[in-house]
């Protein structure tokens, strides 16, 4: 069982301010988590496979399709500054 004092430890480390109403609700709040927690433990999952996601997820993101893109001459025609066929770009100071 979760005491009033753990949940104290738990907000200070997460810094959370709780008044002493808001401990005695977060006490039986995370109590009542740490049942199902607890019902969940018992379950034979041995022949559930690992998932990363509880949906399969589907890649929604194109396939690469190499396709023409600026000459150097051209990527560089609009620089501020060159030097040695590369942007030129002022030092950053630490």
């Amino acid at each position: 069982m979760i005491s009033q004092d753990d949940v104290r430890h738990v907000a200070r480390l997460a810094r959370l301010r709780l008044e002493a109403a808001d401990a005695e609700r977060m006490t039986a709040e995370l109590a009542r988590i740490l049942e199902h927690i607890d019902k969940i433990a018992e379950l034979d999952l041995a022949a559930v496979a690992p998932t990363a996601h509880v949906l399969a997820a589907v890649d929604v993101l194109r396939p690469d399709k190499p396709r023409p893109s600026l000459s150097r001459d051209e990527a560089l025609r609009n620089a501020p500054a060159v030097s040695d066929d590369c942007f030129r770009v002022p030092r950053m100071q630490s």
